[in-house]
């Protein structure tokens, strides 16, 4: 299992890369795809949405089920990837390469925690 450590993390499990100080790339992380199985469906916001931080802004669809995408940080949608919505298998093969979303003008981001830390949430969430 990867985690990247140029990036940070929630534990509803996507990460947030910064480009800057108030731009970011948000997506699933590989713990979270591989959980969820073969992604079939992605469902994304449209370019100028506002997202909140810990409400639902898109949806992913397996062949297991329909899981919600949470929003890591408080912003504008400024980009959306929408090379996802023909090729969702894209986030199963390349987790940190297949961004869902770029947000723009950041704020609320006190829940995120660091590479180090995830990975520690992640190893207690398989052992329960």
């Amino acid at each position: 299992m990867n985690f990247p450590t140029d990036r940070k993390y929630t534990k509803s499990h996507e990460w947030v890369k910064y480009l800057n100080e108030t731009t970011a790339e948000v997506g699933l992380t590989d713990y979270a795809q591989s959980e969820l199985g073969d992604l079939v469906f992605v469902n994304l916001p449209e370019a100028g949405d506002s997202v909140t931080a810990g409400e639902v802004f898109a949806d992913v669809e397996s062949v297991k089920a329909v899981s919600d995408v949470y929003s890591p940080v408080t912003g504008e949608v400024g980009a959306v990837n929408e090379a996802l919505l023909d090729a969702p298998e894209t986030i199963n093969s390349d987790p940190y390469g297949a961004w869902f979303v770029r947000i723009e003008n950041i704020s609320a981001t006190e829940e995120l925690i660091s590479a180090t830390d995830y990975e520690k949430f992640v190893a207690e969430e398989k052992n329960k």
